[in-house]
C-alpha cells in the first residue's frame, strides 16, 4: 500500500482494493511522503469504514486525539463486539474515542460530571455497563487514573447507540421511556421487580424495542379485527387496566399513541413479570 494522505506521525490515508483506508501506526509516518509505500511492520491498525461522512469525521479526529486514545477506545470496542455478539455501527469510532479523551481531560482538570442516568443504565442495560466498568480497567491500566462509575454508565450509553443506530439524545429519551413504564407498573401493583427473572428481562427488552418505535415515532400495524386482544383482557383484566394506564401516561407525556396491538403485547408481558 502506498500513502495517499499523512495526517500525523501516526495515521496515514491510504487505499486498498481501490477502497480508501486509515492506516494506523506509532511512527508510520515519520520522514514519509505521499505516494511511498508503507512499512508494513508499522502497521498496528486498518479503519475500512463504509460511511462516507463517518469516515471524513474519524479523519478530523484522530489527526487531533493521540494515538493511544484511539488504540484504548478500539480495544473497548472489540471487547464489546465480542460480549455481546453484535455488530456496532463504525459511528462508536468517533463517539467513543472523543469521549474517553475527554473523560480523562475532564478528570485530570478535577472537573468530574455526573451522570444522571447511571441507576437506570446500571439496570436497563446491565450488559453493556459491565462492558463500561471493563472499560474503566482499560483505561485504569493505559492512563492509571481511576475514573468514577459514573463513566461506565456514559460508556455502556455510547455502546447502546451504536447497537440501534442512535444519537446519544434519542438513547437517552429511550431510557427515560423505559423507566417510566416500568414506574407506572411498580406503582400499579405495589411491587419491586424481581431483576434476575427471565421474564423481567424479557420485559426490558420489549420495552427497549417499545421505546425506540416511540422515539423515532413508529407504531405496529394496528389489526382492527385482532380477537385476541378481547381473550387478553378477559383473561389478564388487571395486566389490562396497568396497560391502559401505560397507555394514557405515554399519550400525555410523549404525545404517542399506543394501538391496539401494542397494548395486547404490552398486557401480556406485564401480566408475565408481575407473576415471577
Amino acid at each position: 500500500m502506498k500513502i495517499v494522505k499523512i495526517l500525523n506521525n501516526n495515521v496515514i490515508i491510504s487505499k486498498k482494493d481501490q477502497e480508501e483506508v486509515i492506516v494506523v501506526g506509532r511512527g508510520i509516518a515519520f520522514n514519509k511522503r505521499i505516494g511511498e509505500n508503507i512499512d508494513k511492520e508499522l502497521i498496528e491498525k486498518i479503519f475500512t469504514l463504509e460511511d462516507q461522512d463517518i469516515t471524513k469525521k474519524f479523519k478530523t479526529l484522530i489527526a487531533d486525539i493521540p494515538v493511544e486514545y484511539m488504540e484504548l477506545s478500539e480495544q473497548i470496542i472489540e471487547y464489546a463486539k465480542q460480549k455481546l455478539g453484535k455488530k456496532l455501527n463504525d459511528s462508536i469510532y468517533i463517539s467513543l474515542t472523543d469521549h474517553i479523551h475527554f473523560a480523562i481531560e475532564r478528570y485530570n482538570l478535577n472537573l468530574p460530571i455526573r451522570n444522571g442516568l447511571l441507576w437506570e443504565t446500571k439496570n436497563l442495560y446491565r450488559e453493556e455497563f459491565e462492558i463500561g466498568i471493563e472499560a474503566l480497567n482499560m483505561i485504569c491500566e493505559s492512563f492509571n487514573i481511576i475514573l468514577p462509575e459514573d463513566e461506565a454508565g456514559f460508556i455502556a450509553l455510547h455502546i447502546v447507540n451504536a447497537q440501534y443506530d442512535e444519537d446519544m439524545s434519542s438513547t437517552v429519551d429511550m431510557t427515560k421511556v423505559i423507566q417510566d413504564v416500568l414506574t407506572v407498573v411498580k406503582y400499579h401493583y405495589k411491587i419491586d421487580f424481581d431483576e434476575k427473572s427471565l421474564n423481567y428481562h424479557r420485559f426490558i427488552t420489549h420495552l427497549k424495542f417499545f421505546a425506540h418505535r416511540l422515539v423515532k415515532g413508529e407504531h405496529y400495524k394496528n389489526d382492527p379485527e385482532n380477537e385476541l386482544l378481547q381473550v387478553i383482557i378477559n383473561k389478564y383484566p388487571d395486566a389490562y387496566e396497568c396497560a391502559l394506564k401505560i397507555k394514557k401516561f405515554v399519550e400525555k407525556q410523549y404525545r404517542y399513541e399506543l394501538t391496539d396491538e401494542e397494548t395486547l403485547y404490552i398486557t401480556i408481558h406485564v401480566e408475565r413479570v408481575v407473576k415471577s
